[in-house]
């Protein structure tokens, strides 16, 4: 029988910019960009969509970016109106919050070559990356992270995506950005908890990919604990360079079964899920990734030592290492994380865990008899270092 047959590659290109500042008048970073991109003489607009937890902390901000492009009219025409919505997970659970973006495009007359920009954590990037990822199957949008979490993990990446029927990012899109603008300037009004979680990513991708950057780490945990600017922008930039290789690499939208950046991403997903996000992203993760540890040591990989380096490293940064939840019987607890995990990737359940510090190894099953013996421990150290 004739048939015919297709096949055809798209190329992205992106850069993520590290900068201070992005919108004081002098700083012609991201004007000059939006110069850059022109391809005719046809105006470009531009809408903002901002997490108002980072209006909150800067206060100036809407003004600041109204005088700014006053100042640059020829790059682009900014949308009077500036969106402002609630972030952290829960934006992510608010279908209303979709509508108002797509609303907001749709009034404005937004096309495929304006742009829409997020400014604000994760939580935030995604939706909005969602939003203008359906708009009219595909509108340019620019990521302005404000979070260690965003600058150095989700927001460099490709994915988009909010939470439905309970679960973590069932509706999504694989849509790169056009750009990420991380302003180190956002950090400093982070509060300790948001400061601390986004390590625990930059933790994960060392303990997978590279032995040397963990040491780094391990190193500096102490400085980083204490709000050290400099160690932290050298762990932002030193992330998000293996973040966007990692991608380059292989499977950037995830064609198979396979993704080894979520190791300690298993338990973590579920756990957010069990507290009512309760817990941030990057303390989940950061208890997944002893989970797995220890569950590493148990089958004969990870040495004692390697182990305690790593759980010693996560509560140096300040980090909780269990949580009442990981004992729930609540509709099967944490293990039907396995099972959500296995559902959202398709294919046969693969996880990552470690060989040794700095590699890591897939696996197709978990022993549910393991995991709980990991639990155990993790509590019973809790309880130790509590009543120390």
């Amino acid at each position: 029988m004739n048939h015919l047959h297709q096949a055809f590659s798209v190329r992205f290109s992106y850069n993520v910019f590290f900068t201070e500042r992005l919108f004081d008048t002098t700083n012609l970073l991201f004007t000059d960009f939006l110069t850059q991109q022109r391809i005719d003489e046809t105006r470009k607009k531009l809408l903002f969509v901002i997490d108002s937890g980072v209006v909150a902390a800067h206060p100036s901000l809407p003004a600041s970016i109204k005088t700014y492009f006053a100042q640059h009219t020829d790059s682009v025409d900014l949308v009077s109106e500036l969106v402002i919505i609630p972030g952290g997970e829960a934006a992510k659970n608010e279908p209303a919050y979709v509508e108002k973006i797509v609303d907001a495009v749709d009034r404005y007359g937004i096309d495929r070559h304006s742009y829409v920009a997020a400014i604000g954590g994760g939580s935030m990037l995604d939706l909005v990356g969602y939003a203008a990822a359906i708009s009219h199957r595909g509108i340019r949008h620019i990521r302005i992270p404000t979070t260690v979490l965003s600058q150095n993990d989700s927001g460099v990446g490709v994915k988009n995506g909010v939470n439905y029927r309970g679960k973590k990012n069932f509706l999504g899109t694989f849509v790169p950005p056009v750009a990420v603008f991380n302003d180190s300037t956002f950090l400093a009004t982070l509060d300790d908890r948001d400061w601390r979680a986004g390590i625990s990513e930059a933790i994960k991708v060392a303990l997978i990919k590279d032995a040397q950057f963990f040491e780094e780490i391990e190193a500096n945990a102490q400085a980083l604990s204490a709000r050290d600017t400099t160690a932290m922008q050298t762990l932002i930039h030193r992330c998000a360079q293996m973040h966007l290789e990692h991608i380059a690499g292989g499977d950037p939208f995830e064609m198979g079964s396979s993704r080894p950046l979520d190791f300690g991403h298993w338990s973590a997903h579920k756990l957010e899920q069990l507290t009512n996000f309760e817990i941030r992203h990057g303390e989940a993760v950061a208890i997944g990734i002893a989970l797995d540890s220890l569950y590493s040591q148990q089958l004969g990989w990870l040495t004692e030592a390697e182990t305690n380096r790593i759980l010693t490293t996560l509560r140096t940064l300040g980090f909780s290492l269990y949580n009442p939840m990981l004992d729930t019987d609540k509709s099967a607890g944490v293990l039907k994380g396995l099972t959500e995990f296995r559902e959202h990737l398709g294919g046969k359940l693969t996880i990552m865990l470690l060989q040794r510090i700095g590699q890591g190894v897939e696996v197709h099953e978990m022993n549910p008899d393991l995991i709980r013996q990991a639990i155990a421990t993790l509590k019973k150290q809790e309880l130790v270092i509590n009543h120390d």
